[in-house]
């Protein structure tokens, strides 16, 4: 069906005035608190832009990578080479390879150590704790404890959380919560493997 010009016109007009409306409303300033769960694609790669765009503005960014650690990503490369961005891998691979909960909890240990360190440093503007929900899940870290860390953090500082089955409690916590949602993947459909520039 074809829409009018003039319908178009009044569309719009419509549109930008509730825009304008929330915009002038919206006055506020925090650190915020951000979660990318869910069983989709693209959770780690929109923090990673979200940190980007901090290193592009010439704020501080901090990462702690945890599950992750043995694994290449060209994100880890381009992110370190900025020199207002500290990157920290904490993790010997995915947990299905690792079979050692033990070990496991003791690297969750230390990479939430840094990234303690990192949150009461004031020293950052954005810290992308990647995997962190996977570390959650597997009861390798006290969610209470998590909690209390992320709301004593510096007023202005963003957390970023990534991974797969967020606590509910986290997300009640959370100022923004996006969860990606699994439609297809070439991987499971078509046996296609991770690929560089996509997955790594």
């Amino acid at each position: 069906m074809k829409t009018e010009p003039q319908d178009h016109l009044r569309m719009t007009q419509k549109r930008k005035a509730g825009f304008e409306k929330k915009k002038a409303a919206a006055t506020k300033e925090k650190g915020l608190l951000i979660v990318h769960t869910g069983t989709g694609k693209g959770k780690s790669s929109a923090a990673f832009g979200m940190g980007l765009r901090t290193v592009g503005h010439g704020m501080r960014l901090g990462v702690v990578q945890f599950i992750k650690g043995a694994l290449y990503t060209a994100e880890r490369d381009i992110l370190d080479s900025f020199d207002n961005c500290d990157f920290h891998t904490m993790g010997e691979g995915y947990t299905w390879n690792t079979q050692n909960r033990e070990a496991d909890i003791a690297t969750a240990r230390q990479g939430w150590a840094q990234a303690c360190a990192m949150l009461d440093s004031g020293e950052y503007d954005m810290l992308i704790l990647d995997e962190l929900n996977v570390i959650l899940k597997y009861q390798y870290l006290p969610l209470e404890e998590v909690l209390h860390q992320f709301a004593t953090r510096p007023a202005n500082l963003h957390v970023v959380v990534t991974g797969r089955h967020a606590p509910e409690a986290l997300i009640e916590a959370a100022d923004l919560v996006t969860e990606m949602r699994l439609v297809k993947h070439p991987y499971r459909e078509q046996g296609i493997k991770a690929q560089a520039g996509v997955e790594f």
